[in-house]
């Protein structure tokens, strides 16, 4: 569902005033300013307006705000359940039953002039496919148009997204001539790792270098774009699995960053059979042992799994096994 004007339609907490609307000025008080009563776009409370106005309602109409994602609502009614998450003024909405999904859909468009989209296909530039063994999501159409933009759509496909024979350092050359496109193509290559965890490493490698980046920096990156465009099509299964145990692999390296002998921990979280976390990421402090390295890149992975044995609680979603790291 999406929400027309969304922030026209929060309340103001604080006084906030505006010269009269050209067209609109009072002949008898054309020095006098406007007292708002509701937010507009341009207003820097305006985001935070809108997002209270539509929690209280959602409260008044019974759903609950979980604290594990202060963007996702939980709606219990009798056996069923309604999940609805919220992006400013894009929503998805779903329950465990056609009544219950028919009776939120008609209070939230009584409440707020909404568009009901019908099932779920594109969000957030991420594409949806439904089958009967789950759900594909995949950013194909994004991928196309980011090489596109880096003028690489007809380029030579890659097999890998990176060569992991050479280490990349700060000064091993000259800076890259247009730095504020290498930091618009990486940054947009960040999105992509949201349904493309083969890409996490390789992107992760690449955003080391945003200050200050080099010729073999700018060489990384179309590197992935290459793989990219061989493999743009790929996308992330999320499959109905018979146990729902929560399993976390993790890994690292010792001081892999040749600048600041930092090491590198990753992991990724499977929810039965479908993979719903990841991560690669430089650790913050410098370990002086390769077990250092691991206990540390261990200690985010519990901490993810933590994250998520809590979410799912509030989904009311009850693990009856421990999670294996």
């Amino acid at each position: 569902m999406d929400v027309n004007n969304a922030f026209l339609h929060g309340f103001l907490r604080e006084l906030v005033y505006c010269q009269q609307p050209a067209g609109f000025v009072d002949d008898r008080y054309p020095d006098h300013v406007c007292l708002l009563d509701r937010s507009l776009y341009g207003l820097k409370q305006a985001p935070r307006a809108w997002y209270d106005r539509f929690t209280a309602y959602l409260r008044t109409i019974g759903f609950i705000v979980t604290w594990s994602d202060h963007s996702l609502y939980v709606l219990r009614s009798g056996a069923d359940t309604a999940f609805l998450l919220l992006y400013v003024d894009d929503i998805v909405l779903t329950a465990s039953s056609d009544a219950l999904l028919r009776m939120v859909t008609a209070q939230l468009r009584s409440e707020f002039s909404m568009k009901d989209l019908g099932p779920l296909q594109f969000f957030l530039g991420i594409r949806v496919s439904w089958s009967p063994a789950g759900f594909f999501l995949d950013q194909e159409q994004y991928a196309e148009d980011l090489l596109e933009r880096a003028c690489m759509t007809a380029c030579k496909p890659a097999s890998t997204p990176v060569d992991t024979r050479t280490k990349l350092d700060a000064d091993s050359s000259a800076p890259v001539a247009n730095v504020s496109e290498y930091r618009s193509i990486v940054g947009a290559l960040q999105y992509l790792t949201m349904t493309r965890p083969d890409l996490q490493y390789a992107v992760q490698q690449a955003c080391f270098f945003m200050h200050a980046p080099r010729e073999p920096h700018l060489a990384l990156v179309k590197r992935i774009l290459r793989y990219v465009r061989g493999t743009s099509s790929l996308g992330l299964h999320l499959r109905r699995s018979a146990k729902l145990d929560l399993v976390t692999y993790s890994d690292a390296d010792w001081a892999g960053c040749s600048d600041t002998r930092r090491s590198t921990s990753g992991y990724t979280v499977f929810l039965g059979d479908a993979l719903v976390s990841w991560s690669s990421k430089r650790q913050p402090t410098v370990s002086r042992s390769s077990a250092e390295a691991e206990y540390r890149g261990v200690a985010n992975a519990v901490a993810e799994s933590c994250w998520l044995r809590q979410l799912l609680g509030e989904l009311h979603v009850h693990l009856d096994r421990s999670t294996v790291v």
